[in-house]
């Protein structure tokens, strides 16, 4: 059975990808494709390098918050005139950690990545069904949420989180033939919860930056799902995560990563 997985982006909560792809392979499903976006597009492409899902996990579990989000000091000083708030080194680092090859040439399962053009708007491919850039830079584009990290700079084009135009990005799987689509949505949505431990004091702009953000991203997820096309692949849409303020919670990376295999076998078991 020929499958095309979609991860879609939501912070720590991608790991949940790596359960989806336990089950996935459990299943007897073989993934011809990744298509994914943000910490989503990392996950993916470190499976699609040849990573198995134990390796991925434990890349996973030595993350810590100083890790992938240190603060950039200099924004303090700028205050509201600072472009981001985030080293990108710490998120760079973290793409390396986790996936080897350098180039989408060295993947040994293909796999597309996408970002958004900052000043166009426009979806941008790259890997299988698009440009073929360094893999790192286009997992760091495909990542670089706006506020937190600054964007990224290719040929030209600023380039920021995918998941500004498609954080499930299921218009590019409905191109790539398939017996069914599997789609992991862990990214924002109208269904999310504020779990009480997680009541921080967030500055005012930042909650209203990421509240904003927040209702765009699952309107969009909304949207896509519903105008999943009746002649393409079959579509198992899994939602093993649906938590607010979770982008940099890696220490629940855990409980994340058995929520995404054990919603991904109950999907595929109905």
């Amino acid at each position: 059975m020929r499958v095309v997985a979609v991860f879609g982006g939501g912070g720590a909560k991608a790991i949940a990808h790596v359960g989806a792809w336990k089950a996935i392979r459990e299943a007897g499903g073989e993934v011809t494709h990744i298509v994914a976006t943000s910490m989503g597009a990392v996950i993916g492409a470190a499976l699609a390098a040849g990573a198995t899902a134990d390796e991925v996990a434990i890349a996973a579990r030595s993350l810590s918050r100083k890790d992938v989000a240190p603060l950039d000091a200099a924004s303090l000083l700028k205050g509201v005139f600072a472009s981001h708030i985030l080293k990108a080194g710490g998120l760079r680092r973290t793409v390396a950690r986790f996936v080897a090859a350098t180039r989408f040439s060295e993947l040994k399962i293909r796999l597309t990545v996408t970002a958004t053009d900052l000043d166009s708007g426009e979806l941008v491919l790259f890997g299988a069904l698009g440009q073929d850039v360094p893999l790192h830079d286009a997992l760091y584009a495909s990542c670089a949420l706006p506020l937190y990290y600054p964007p990224a700079r290719l040929d030209g084009r600023r380039l920021a989180d995918g998941g500004l135009r498609a954080v499930l990005p299921l218009e590019p799987a409905q191109r790539i033939p398939a017996d069914l689509v599997v789609a992991v949505h862990v990214g924002p949505g109208f269904d999310e919860v504020l779990p009480p431990d997680r009541r921080t004091a967030i500055p005012a702009l930042i909650r209203a930056h990421g509240e904003a953000e927040r209702i765009m991203m699952a309107a969009q997820a909304e949207q896509a799902i519903a105008e999943w096309p009746r002649d393409a692949a079959k579509l198992v849409v899994v939602r093993p995560v649906a938590e607010r303020e979770a982008t940099f919670a890696v220490q629940e990376m855990d409980r994340y990563l058995r929520a995404g295999y054990d919603a991904t076998k109950r999907a595929l078991e109905t």
